[in-house]
């Protein structure tokens, strides 16, 4: 599959009166679109989100080429509007972007502003409430009136209706409680059937449980590109990039000894699996 945005040799540095001399990126090179989950990590400062508002056009790099498709994003000829349909960023707190009388008129503004017709704007909507655990019954509902994180949901399903390729979340978990981070994830995996999706966190076991590729920043440069198998492989590595291990690997380096078929875990979920598929072993024995 033909990669949806490739950023080549990505440097930027803010500009104007007490701007730091200091580069925020520097040189980054990647490759993104394919049907995957691609952890964007580091610590806070490394240059994660300054890094995905390059995706969109939102940040100029100072040197270096983004292109979608292929095309150059800031060459005088390309569309940034198109860029901006396939290409969905849900920023960090998204429902304090909610502003509509009902959750329906809000999901339905993105759409509604491209011309998009009436009947095929119902038609987003509903699937857009369907793919991230909305019921019917929130269409007249004020998005004032919802939880928190029923807000955040919302919010991602107006992006949703824009129906783009890939979706970029900014810290997506933060300030949810562990059953809306179990929310979020059963969201991703599903959108994973169909969209490439990006996302910039801290949280390691979410990184463990939901993402194919883990792209590392450290001061602004690219670390780590790989499995994250391959980086918790190497705890030291972890720590120089400021990064934790998953709690699941915290408690079993914790262990003086860990049976063999544990030693590489590193998700909830696979612990689970590995557990029972060692006791239905036993049982056949």
């Amino acid at each position: 599959m033909e990669h949806i945005l490739e950023l080549r040799n990505i440097t930027f540095k803010y500009q104007g009166i007490g701007a730091s001399p200091r580069n925020v990126l520097n040189n980054i090179s990647l490759k993104l679109g394919r049907i995957e989950c691609v952890a964007l990590v580091g610590p806070s400062g490394s240059g994660k989100t300054t890094l995905i508002q390059h995706f969109t056009g939102l940040l100029k790099p100072t040197a270096g080429q983004v292109l979608f498709h292929g095309r150059d994003i800031w060459s005088r000829r390309f569309n940034k509007a198109e860029l901006r349909k396939r290409v969905g960023i849900v920023f960090q707190f998204p429902e304090t972007q909610l502003f509509e009388e009902t959750v329906e008129k809000d999901i339905a503004f993105g759409p509604r502003n491209l011309g998009v017709p009436a009947d095929d704007i119902g038609r987003r909507v509903r699937d857009a409430m369907q793919a991230v655990d909305l019921s019917e019954d929130f269409r007249q509902r004020s998005p004032f009136r919802l939880s928190e994180g029923e807000k955040r949901r919302a919010a991602i399903a107006g992006v949703l209706a824009m129906q783009p390729d890939m979706l970029v979340f900014d810290e997506p978990t933060a300030g949810l409680d562990p059953r809306g981070v179990q929310r979020f994830l059963d969201i991703v995996r599903r959108l994973l059937q169909s969209k490439s999706i990006v996302i910039v966190t801290h949280n390691m076991d979410f990184v463990a449980e939901v993402a194919d590729r883990v792209v590392a920043l450290h001061d602004g440069s690219l670390m780590f590109d790989g499995s994250p198998r391959e980086l918790f492989s190497d705890p030291q590595r972890v720590a120089r990039m400021g990064l934790e291990m998953p709690t699941v690997s915290q408690v079993l380096a914790q262990r003086k000894s860990t049976p063999d078929f544990l030693k590489d875990v590193i998700s909830f979920q696979e612990f689970k699996q590995r557990i029972y598929n060692k006791c239905a072993h036993l049982q056949h024995v």
